[in-house]
């Protein structure tokens, strides 16, 4: 993750991350109430309607003051916005990358490599049916971006006492791990 990002999510810049933060709440927050397509116009109308009527302002203002400055939006018409090929390779080769890996632990948890990692995999998919019948998707995107924004300062903020009750629950957590795997046969883990 870059600097900025890391910045954004942990609120360096209040204003900035404020504007980022409430931008993208409101915009998940009109996809709840309205489709994709209608938020995407609306968005488009209001980007549009802006920057009409700023043109048209400085249009007015350089006829009335007799200047010639020139289109208000000249330096971002001329800036270079193409990918490079090597951006685009890049990238592609990540996805790539992610993409089989993912079918590789697929692979592996479909078809039983390792007892515990698939039952493991069938709890949480059992859990997740769950998670579904309770939230829809975007339901869950918006509890995400609140997250995203909020648990990196909390963490932050609270360091000492979250690592400690995380240390109780992963001690507790694989005590409870390690007597499965005791009683069901052929369950025992490789040493890694």
């Amino acid at each position: 993750m870059g600097a900025a990002a890391i910045d954004l999510l942990y609120w360096r810049n209040v204003k900035q991350s404020g504007a980022v933060f409430s931008s993208v709440l409101l915009l998940l927050f009109s996809l709840t109430q309205f489709s994709v397509v209608s938020v995407g116009a609306y968005l488009a109308l209001a980007a549009l309607s802006a920057t009409i009527s700023f043109r048209i302002y400085k249009s007015v203002l350089q006829a009335v003051q007799k200047t010639d400055e020139g289109h208000p939006f000249k330096s971002y018409l001329e800036m270079e916005i193409a990918l490079s090929q090597d951006q685009i390779s890049k990238y592609a080769d990540k996805i790539l990358l992610y993409s089989n890996t993912c079918m590789k632990e697929l692979r592996r948890l479909f078809l039983v490599q390792d007892l515990v990692d698939s039952l493991k995999f069938a709890v949480l998919m059992w859990l997740l049916t769950y998670v579904g019948a309770l939230f829809n998707g975007l339901t869950l995107l918006i509890l995400a971006v609140v997250s995203m924004f909020t648990m990196p300062v909390v963490y932050e903020k609270h360091q000492a006492q979250i690592d400690q009750y995380v240390g109780l629950i992963r001690t507790q957590v694989n005590s409870v791990v390690g007597k499965i795997q005791a009683k069901i046969p052929g369950a025992k883990r490789k040493e890694e």
